[in-house]
Formats: C-alpha cells, structure tokens, sequence
C-alpha cells in the first residue's frame, strides 16, 4: 500500500493527515507514539485531493461550522479494532460515550479495557471521534492526542467538561 500526507497546522497541534489509494487512513498527532498507527513509507503530496478536502473539513470543524465529517475513509487493523472504530463514528456530536457503551455496542460489554486499547489505536483521530470516549465515572481519560487535546476538541463541540447524552 503506498501512503502521501499532508501536514496541517489546527488550534490543537500539527496534523499529518495520510490518505491512499483515494481514502484517508490516518490523522496523526504531532509527536505521535511511533507505531501507534502502523502505515508504510508516505511521500508528501500537499495535492492529493483526499487530503485537500480533509484540512478543508477540519478547517470547517475547528471554526465550529461544521458538526460531521463526510470523507472517504478506510480503517486498517483487526476486526474488532474496525468495530469499535466504526462504533466511534455512531457518538454524535457534542455527546459522549463510556467505553462500558462502546464495548456494550459492538457486543462485549466485558470488553472495556480492549475497547480502551482499540480507541487508543484509533488511526482517524478526530474524524472518528475517540475524544468522545471517557471513563464510566464521567472523567476524561487516555486520549493518544493526550488530555489537554482531547479536552480543547471537546470544547470545541460545546462541552468544556463531558456531557452525556439526554
């Protein structure tokens, strides 16, 4: 698989944002844990269309304009790692889940701590919203991006602390 990223300033860090074959694949933090997110070799490629669009969005987004991310995507890992990603992706915005719910959703409600492990390898940081995760007891916690980030893009929606939904 050949991968070309795009690297984006935003209100919580450098992004590189990695795309292939016309999908995106990654967003990674700077600084981010080496081989949290296992990709091959990229080329910078600043005018790949996929990843034009991306910053596109996460401009959007950041300015609090936009609420849903609406971009060819593609997970890369196991099957459970995809179903707990994908379940990410059903946290509407503003609103969070416990990683009880999340283990719950994809049929394990056993499964926290792997849910908790999966949401760390989370390759779609902020598209699949791994921030809206938080621990039983309501608290912020593990976050790849690291808590101040994950607390910044909650207030971005809206909620300076965690607030569930009604």
């Amino acid at each position: 698989m050949s991968y070309e990223y795009k690297v984006v300033v935003s209100p919580v860090g450098q992004l590189k944002l990695v795309a292939s074959h016309g999908k995106l694949v990654a967003i990674l933090w700077e600084n981010d844990r080496p081989n949290r997110v296992k990709l091959g070799e990229m080329i910078e490629a600043d005018d790949n269309p996929v990843l034009v669009e991306t910053a596109r969005q996460l401009g959007e987004y950041f300015a609090g304009t936009r609420t849903r991310f609406e971009l060819e995507t593609e997970f890369v890992g196991t099957a459970f790692q995809k179903k707990v990603w994908n379940a990410l992706l059903t946290i509407p915005f503003g609103e969070t889940r416990s990683y009880r719910e999340i283990a719950t959703q994809v049929g394990n409600s056993r499964a926290t701590r792997a849910v908790g492990a999966a949401s760390g390898r989370n390759p779609l940081s902020i598209v699949a919203p791994c921030h809206r995760v938080i621990g039983t007891s309501g608290d912020l916690t593990g976050f790849a991006g690291g808590l101040p980030r994950k607390a910044a893009l909650m207030a971005i929606e809206g909620s300076a602390t965690p607030r569930r939904r009604a």
